[in-house]
């Protein structure tokens, strides 16, 4: 399972052993309620990185100062929600147990479950920052409960009220935001507004940070599954993921939704690509 992946992320060729964080790779779309092929997303990434450079202007440092080690996509059980959030949540364990940071290339945003299950049961006092352009937090989806639309209630369910943390959020039904509003979630709309005031309030405590992409504006990112207007632009993403990952406790995190199918101009994937990078350096 720990072999040097063929392709890896530029800058993330390290030993197992020697690496602090492991990326993987959870090539998952089978819940997907609108466009598919979120599944893609690893490989694409994986390819189009070495389009980028190591070194972050912004932050002045370099990918290859840290020590990541790139494992590649999981094989999955594709057919199978649950078996697959069993997979996902085995291999986030084994990271964790190893001592290291397990970091997720989704995929839908089910796959986030997975890892925060094994995150969750090692940290068991950690809270969730979500960026996202949907709420994600329906009881269930046409009837099913493992749906990338149920995801943050699934994740609520593990940690409880007061300890999901959510941005950007512009879309859902009615009685999502209702249900936030009582206490369950701490949902900030349409944009990053509180997120300073939240990472101070966290200091100290362990952190799982999940990125939906379709945080973004589809101006900025028009390849994904579920493209809603009215989003962040890139450079506040930018600049906020940063933030999240040099300034809190993080224990693990994940970045998904990322359809690179829906932009055959490549830029949706060279936007993944720079947020992972700053993501990683910022570690």
């Amino acid at each position: 399972m720990w072999n040097k992946n063929v392709v890896d992320f530029m800058g993330c060729d390290v030993a197992y052993e020697e690496a602090d964080i492991v990326l993987f790779g959870a090539p998952f779309d089978s819940t997907t309620s609108f466009r598919p092929g979120t599944r893609f997303a690893g490989q694409a990434i994986r390819n189009d990185s070495y389009g980028l450079e190591t070194y972050s202007p912004y932050q002045d440092r370099d990918l290859t100062e840290k020590r990541i080690f790139d494992c590649g996509d999981l094989e999955l059980s594709i057919g199978n929600a649950q078996m697959v959030l069993e997979q996902i949540e085995a291999c986030a364990k084994q990271i964790l147990t190893d001592g290291k940071l397990p970091f997720m290339i989704g995929g839908e945003h089910l796959v986030t479950l997975g890892s925060v299950r094994a995150v969750a049961r090692k940290y068991p006092d950690m809270h969730i920052i979500h960026f996202d352009a949907h709420t994600d937090l329906r009881q269930d989806y046409l009837g099913v409960e493992l749906s990338h639309a149920c995801v943050l209630r699934r994740c609520w369910e593990i940690l409880g009220d007061g300890r999901i943390h959510q941005f950007g959020i512009r879309s859902g039904e009615k009685e999502e935001f209702e249900w936030a509003k009582q206490g369950h979630t701490d949902l900030h709309p349409f944009n990053l507004e509180g997120l300073e005031q939240t990472i101070e309030k966290l200091k100290g405590k362990p952190v799982y940070f999940t990125v939906d992409l379709d945080v973004l504006d589809p101006s900025f990112f028009p390849g994904t599954g579920t493209p809603e207007p009215g989003g962040i632009a890139f450079m506040s993403l930018m600049h906020a993921v940063t933030k999240v990952c040099g300034q809190t406790n993080l224990v693990g995190c994940d970045v998904n939704e990322l359809c690179p199918g829906y932009d055959q101009s490549g830029g949706s994937t060279a936007v993944a690509c720079k947020i992972i990078r700053e993501m990683l350096i910022a570690l």
